[in-house]
């Protein structure tokens, strides 16, 4: 008897060793399917990473950029498609900056032009990449205004978007802000035959977003240096042209020396000065002080320098060259 029951203890206790053993088995395998899906998105991100460390060095144009960004995040999340959307300078809406082909609505879209995408899928695609969205105006003003990225369902999208005939089953949508300033709006899309969104992918998107603004933010900097760096550059062209309307030399007169010199307070100014050779035996000489400094100024006295110089040939009354200059002028500068 006793020998039965111990027979019966071993088996049962090499049973249960047998299921915990086909339990930690399978938790084992799944752990290890997690750390390998981890895996692939974390080489996807740094891909990401990668990719936009490259475009900087290389000097990426803006379209490409753009581009980048939403082709890498719909590559990471396995998105059906997305859109970067840029907050205007000047009015308070966002413009679309890329919708990648084929990428379900995430903005509201007029019945015709879905009538007309139901013939030619182009309809809607050159819609999307036209059309822009005021702030708190849909889930793209919405994420705007909120400053928060989100999951959206079905349902979310087809309230938002105002029909229950969308292409998108599931999106994330998020603001790109890098030092409290918003810079735009990032959304992913899914359609019906992709997987829904988790709680995990946007955890993954908003790391996607947070580099994407960073990205963008560099770009305006290097945007505006360069852009200072051509100014700068007109301005040393416009400071010689100046310099160029300037007298090389004084003109030689029995009696008198004369001698001249222009120090701009910046690259250019409105400070003239000038000898003009009235007759044989007559020498004019004119100096004016524009009032203000820089471009505006300059621009005011290249147009006084030529008035004067038409204008004082062969008159020998400085009062009757001023009344002339000023007839000339005043209509234009007044």
């Amino acid at each position: 008897m006793w020998t039965y029951i111990f027979l019966a203890l071993f088996f049962g206790t090499f049973i249960a060793l047998l299921v915990v053993l086909n339990t930690f088995t399978r938790r084992i395998s799944e752990l290890e399917r997690q750390r390998a899906d981890l895996q692939v998105e974390e080489d996807r991100v740094f891909d990401f990473l990668h990719g936009l460390g490259e475009a900087f060095s290389e000097g990426i144009r803006s379209s490409e950029l753009h581009r980048l960004i939403v082709e890498s995040a719909v590559r990471i999340l396995n998105a059906h498609g997305g859109a970067l959307y840029l907050t205007d300078k000047t009015e308070p809406v966002l413009l679309p900056a890329f919708v990648s082909k084929g990428c379900p609505a995430l903005i509201k879209v007029p019945v015709h032009i879905l009538d007309q995408a139901a013939g030619n899928h182009l309809a809607l695609d050159s819609y999307l990449r036209l059309s822009s969205v005021r702030r708190g105006e849909g889930i793209l003003g919405a994420a705007l205004e909120s400053g928060q990225a989100r999951l959206c369902s079905e349902e979310d999208l087809a309230e938002a978007l105002g029909s229950s005939d969308v292409n998108a089953h599931s999106a994330i949508i998020g603001p790109l802000t890098y030092r409290r300033k918003v810079l735009g709006v990032i959304g992913l899309a899914n359609g019906p035959a992709s997987t829904p969104f988790s709680e995990k992918d946007l955890t993954v998107f908003k790391a996607i977003a947070e580099q994407s603004a960073f990205a963008l933010y560099n770009e305006v900097v290097y945007l505006e240096a360069g852009e200072k760096k051509r100014l700068d550059h007109d301005l040393e062209i416009a400071r010689e042209i100046q310099a160029i309307l300037l007298p090389s030399s004084p003109p030689t007169v029995d009696g008198y020396e004369l001698s001249g010199v222009n120090v701009p307070a910046r690259q250019v100014s409105g400070d003239y000065y000038d000898y003009i050779r009235v007759d044989e035996h007559r020498v004019g000489v004119a100096i004016a002080d524009v009032s203000g400094k820089g471009v505006p100024a300059s621009l005011i006295m290249a147009m006084c320098r030529s008035v004067i110089r038409s204008e004082a040939v062969g008159r020998i009354s400085a009062a009757e060259v001023l009344r002339r200059v000023n007839q000339q002028l005043y209509p234009d500068i007044k």
